[in-house]
């Protein structure tokens, strides 16, 4: 997934909502986290999230090749 791609996600949800785009899914999970671990089975994978500003609210987004799943977190 390109920065391109992530942002156009990212502003996407940032606005509508929405909890998919094209066949990737959006997972809202918990404020103020910057990394998340995605469990699989018995083991996990950090998804490290990288900070995105849209419409002066400030958002972490990070990307998962694995689930193909973006993890959002709010600043509030």
């Amino acid at each position: 997934m390109d920065s391109k791609q992530m942002l156009a996600i990212v502003e996407q949800y940032c606005r509508k909502i929405a909890s998919t785009y094209e066949n990737i899914t959006v997972t809202r999970i918990a404020n103020w986290k910057t990394v998340f671990v995605e469990q699989t089975g018995e083991s996990g994978r950090a998804v490290m999230l990288s900070e995105y500003k849209i419409d002066g609210v400030t958002c972490w987004a990070g990307y998962s090749t694995r689930s193909q799943t973006v993890y959002i977190s709010m600043k509030a």
